[in-house]
């Protein structure tokens, strides 16, 4: 791995490769054993978009590696603002170890990694979501014992989660199920692509329009807000779109009795899950959001690491 950018560029095998390094740095963690992997390496953050999770565990995260985390906001760098992704790259390519971006445009991602000379990792983008996923498959991991042959639910916007499930799943050889409203379903690429994924492991897709068809007898229910950041302005016109795609008690009801519930929060209670799921018996909603910092330590060990 020289960068991660999308879990449809992985193997299996380097997927299984990074959630194996994961759970070994939780455990070590747990057990008060420092693992400092990236000793004396510098990992650029670069935000256009801003998050508690994901700058939290990549700054904890590099320092319990032992190595420097640099955050970098709009206002501090001038990609975007008249420098070129081009120049941008190669400057900080000269300076750091590694860059992490979290970003609007997945171009952006892209960009920095062919002009560059150092790992890229994607944060996120409005395309594709790859570290959140893997702290997904992570607790699944830890809640169910295996991956292959689950069934995974996903209710509600086709967006970077759910595309990034469709990748995730299909490599590790679980099955996936997206309801979704027709005018909001994953992008069209992302569906051939991880078709093709399916193919090679086994699992199988569902996209449906349905949320019962989706939740039936899935082992994960899985959500996401209706209205990601830069979508404030269709607030009120998506709250009519989903109305029917709130994953309550009676919708995760179709789910098998001993499912595990997943949001990559923020969550807004009443809209795309209600409290008597997302803080019922059945979420994992915190062990994920935890995982998020080891899931990314594995991600900057594989790609930063000393090979």
């Amino acid at each position: 791995m020289k960068h991660l950018i999308s879990l449809h560029d992985l193997t299996t095998e380097e997927i299984h490769g990074i959630l194996k390094l994961a759970i070994k740095l939780k455990d070590e963690n747990k057990k008060g054993i420092e693992h400092h992997l990236l000793k004396g390496k510098t990992l650029g953050m670069i935000f256009t978009k801003s998050s508690t999770r994901t700058r939290v565990s990549f700054e904890v995260g590099m320092y319990q590696l032992g190595g420097y985390p640099l955050f970098l906001s709009s206002n501090d760098i001038q990609l975007g603002r008249g420098e070129t992704i081009y120049d941008t790259a190669n400057v900080l390519s000269r300076f750091l170890d590694g860059i992490m971006i979290r970003t609007f445009a997945h171009s952006d991602v892209t960009d920095l990694a062919k002009y560059g000379t150092i790992p890229i990792i994607n944060g996120l983008t409005d395309l594709l979501h790859p570290c959140q996923i893997l702290a997904d498959l992570q607790t699944t991991y830890d809640h169910k014992g295996k991956l292959e042959g689950l069934k995974m639910a996903y209710i509600g916007d086709g967006n970077n989660i759910a595309n990034s499930l469709l990748y995730g799943c299909t490599k590790v050889g679980m099955d996936i199920a997206i309801g979704s409203p027709k005018t909001h379903m994953c992008d069209a690429e992302v569906v051939e692509n991880a078709k093709e994924d399916a193919k090679k492991t086994g699992s199988s897709i569902l996209l449906t329009e349905d949320p019962v068809e989706a939740i039936k007898d899935a082992d994960v229910v899985y959500t996401d807000t209706w209205c990601s950041m830069g979508q404030e302005a269709e607030k009120a016109e998506r709250i009519k779109i989903f109305k029917d795609y709130t994953v309550n008690k009676e919708l995760f009801g179709h789910a098998k009795d001993d499912a595990i519930f997943m949001h990559c929060l923020p969550a807004y209670r009443g809209f795309e899950v209600t409290e008597d799921v997302i803080d019922g018996p059945n979420s994992v909603i915190f062990d994920e959001a935890e995982n998020r910092l080891h899931a990314q330590k594995a991600v900057m060990v594989s790609v930063m690491g000393d090979k």
